[in-house]
């Protein structure tokens, strides 16, 4: 059973959790076209971060969103290959969600990329749909961007 809970992202574990997000992205995309946020950014009071353990206590997968006045932004997500296919995308995204939505939040977006096909398809499988960018991202052929609206409470 994996547990899902709200920590800090700076954990020698994390960290390495990170670190092979930031090694994927770079790996299939252009510096400039990498949105990361650094553990300084993730350790800021508007951003919840979530991290994804086995059984065994090992982290394997995180995600976090930063709640904004007009909207909270999904940053961070990552599941480590080993334990992809078991919902834990989901499980965080639905996590994050709940969380934020406790915060006042109604509006989830995110900017993503084509050559994250599964991530396309997991996001949109949740609900999310494709729009224009938003906050400070430029339009950019290696940009996909999303939102997802929440009924309020």
């Amino acid at each position: 059973m994996t547990g899902i809970t709200f920590e800090s992202p700076d954990q020698p574990d994390v960290r390495a959790l990170i670190a092979e997000l930031d090694a994927y992205l770079y790996a299939i995309y252009p510096a400039e076209n990498v949105y990361a946020l650094d553990i300084a950014a993730l350790l800021q009071p508007a951003v919840l971060f979530a991290v994804a353990r086995g059984s065994d206590g090992a982290a394997l997968a995180c995600g976090a969103i930063v709640i904004k006045p007009e909207y909270g932004e999904i940053k961070r997500m990552y599941v480590r290959p080993a334990a992809r296919g078991q919902g834990l995308a989901r499980r965080l995204i639905d996590a994050l969600e709940s969380e934020a939505t406790a915060h006042g939040c109604r509006c989830f977006m995110l900017e993503t990329g084509p050559p994250q096909r599964e991530a396309l398809i997991a996001y949109e499988r949740l609900g999310y749909r494709r729009r224009g960018p938003f906050g400070e991202y430029a339009d950019d052929p290696m940009s996909i961007f999303m939102q997802k609206d929440v009924g309020a409470i």
